[in-house]
């Protein structure tokens, strides 16, 4: 049990750090961002401050409302280089979402075991939102439905 703890405590501070630094909002992402923000239409301020994206936006408006993606994928074709950029959700084996690896709804917070969970290999991960890159705009966005 000990063991256990002193392993696990480690993990678990890791992870809340980790996941304080990539679960921004994007009002705290525009905040550190405002003159790139203030340069962009209103509709796509709009778009950010909902934390949604369209078709032709660039990286850094994509990272303005989304964040910085969990994996990015390069794939070339006849047409030229894609960039994928997925944003990935965790389901746990009791079916919390986990968005960028941090529980969407808190839960077993006093079990001193809690940041182990992580490591169950019954969790599945799989993309929640995968925006493609061409010339360095997105030419499609793909979100799965909960």
């Amino acid at each position: 049990m000990k063991t256990t703890t002193k392993v696990c405590f480690p993990l678990a501070a890791l992870a809340a750090a980790v996941a304080l630094w990539g679960c921004a909002t994007p009002a705290a992402r525009i905040r550190a961002n405002q003159a790139a923000f203030s340069q962009l239409s209103e509709e796509q301020q709009a778009l950010i401050r909902k934390g949604q994206i369209a078709l032709g936006f660039d990286k850094e408006m994509v990272k303005l409302a989304l964040g910085e993606p969990d994996r990015i994928r390069t794939r070339t074709e006849p047409q030229g280089v894609t960039e994928i950029w997925r944003y990935t959700v965790v389901d746990m084996p009791d079916g919390t979402p986990l968005y960028g690896g941090w529980p969407h709804r808190p839960r077993g917070w006093e079990d001193p075991l809690y940041p182990c969970y992580y490591a169950w290999p019954q969790r599945r991960e799989h993309d929640h939102i995968r925006v493609t890159f061409r010339a360095g705009r997105v030419v499609a966005i793909e979100e799965n439905s909960p």
